[in-house]
C-alpha cells in the first residue's frame, strides 16, 4: 500500500477492532487540537490500517463536541488518502429495518454548532459537494458487504441532525417527506472536512431503529439501539477486513477528490499569511505550497 491509505472512523458501537493484534497508539496533535481518541495503527493481510473513534472509546464525546477537523487533520499527517466512515443510523423508510446497511451516497446536512471547514481564517476555499462520498470506495464497501452476505443498499440520503436529543416526530415527518433514507448525527461536517482535506469518502450507515416516525417506536430507547448495534458489530469488523483486502483493487486515480484544491482556494496568494499557510500545511500545503 504505497500510495493509499485506509483509515476507519468507527461511530457507535464501533470503538476498537479488538482482532487486529498488531497495535501501535498513536497520540497525534494538530493546529485544531487532539482528535478523538489515540489512533490505532494496524496491519491486517499486509495492509496498513488506522482505526479512530469517532466518540472516543467508551462513547464519552456528544455529537456535537467531536473535533471533526482535529479527526481529520491527524489521519492526513499519517497520510490517509481514504475514510470510510461507520456509523449507527435511525431509519426513515419502512424498507430500511433495523440491522440493515446503507451505503450513503448523499447528506443533507442539518447541523448548526459545529466547525465545518479548514478555511475559516484568511483563506477561503470552496470545494464542490456536489457528490460527497467517492464512487471507487462505495464500490469498495459494496464488494466488503456482500462478501458477508449482510443486507444492505447501495445508495441513500443520510439526514444529518445536530443531536444528541433524538428528533420529534414532526422533524422525523418532514424528513421522510423529503424522500431522506437515514439520520443521524455524525456524518457532516466529517464528509465536508475529507473533501477539503482531499481524502476520498465514503459512508456505511448501521439502522438501528425506525426512529420516532414509526408506531412502533415513538419513543427511541438507547439500550434497544445498543443491542441492534452489538448484533451487527461482528459483521461491521468482518466488512471492514474484506475491506482493507480490497479496498485498493477500487481506486480510480480520476477521482475528483484527488486534486478537489486545485480550483477551490479564491483568496489572492499575497493575503495568505504564513501562519495561516503553516496552520493548513497538511490539509492544503500541496496547493499552498506551489511556487
Amino acid at each position: 500500500m504505497a500510495n493509499n491509505k485506509l483509515a476507519i472512523i468507527g461511530g457507535s458501537g464501533l470503538y476498537d477492532v479488538e482482532e487486529f493484534k498488531d497495535r501501535e497508539m498513536l497520540s497525534i496533535d494538530t493546529p485544531w487540537g487532539k482528535p478523538s481518541d489515540q489512533i490505532l495503527k494496524t496491519k491486517y493481510n499486509d495492509n496498513e490500517v488506522y482505526f479512530l473513534p469517532r466518540h472516543g472509546k467508551g462513547h464519552f464525546i456528544s455529537p456535537s463536541k467531536i473535533n471533526f477537523r482535529a479527526n481529520i487533520d491527524a489521519l492526513k499527517q499519517l497520510g490517509v488518502t481514504d475514510i470510510v466512515s461507520i456509523s449507527a443510523v435511525g431509519s426513515l423508510k419502512k424498507e430500511l429495518a433495523p440491522g440493515k446497511f446503507v451505503i450513503v451516497d448523499q447528506f443533507i446536512d442539518r447541523t448548526f454548532a459545529r466547525n465545518k471547514t479548514f478555511f475559516d481564517d484568511e483563506i477561503v476555499a470552496h470545494v464542490s459537494m456536489a457528490h460527497p462520498t467517492s464512487n471507487c470506495l462505495m464500490n469498495a464497501c459494496e464488494e466488503a458487504i456482500k462478501l458477508e452476505n449482510i443486507n444492505y443498499k447501495r445508495g441513500g440520503t443520510y439526514v444529518v441532525m445536530e443531536g444528541p436529543q433524538f428528533s420529534t416526530l414532526a422533524e422525523s415527518n418532514l424528513y421522510r417527506s423529503w424522500q431522506a433514507d437515514v439520520i443521524g448525527m455524525t456524518n457532516m461536517p466529517e464528509a465536508k472536512l475529507a473533501r477539503e482535506a482531499e481524502i476520498r469518502y465514503a459512508s456505511v450507515s448501521m439502522v438501528t431503529d425506525y426512529d420516532c416516525w414509526h408506531p412502533d417506536h415513538e419513543n427511541v430507547d438507547v439500550q434497544q439501539v445498543i443491542k441492534v448495534l452489538l448484533d451487527n458489530a461482528a459483521k461491521a469488523k468482518n466488512m471492514i477486513k474484506n475491506l482493507i483486502k480490497n479496498f485498493e483493487n477500487h481506486i480510480d486515480p480520476n477521482d475528483p477528490t484527488n486534486n478537489c484544491l486545485d480550483l477551490a482556494i479564491i483568496t489572492a496568494p499575497e493575503k495568505r499569511s504564513q501562519k495561516t499557510i503553516r496552520k493548513l500545511k497538511h490539509i492544503a500545503g500541496r496547493v499552498l505550497n506551489k511556487k
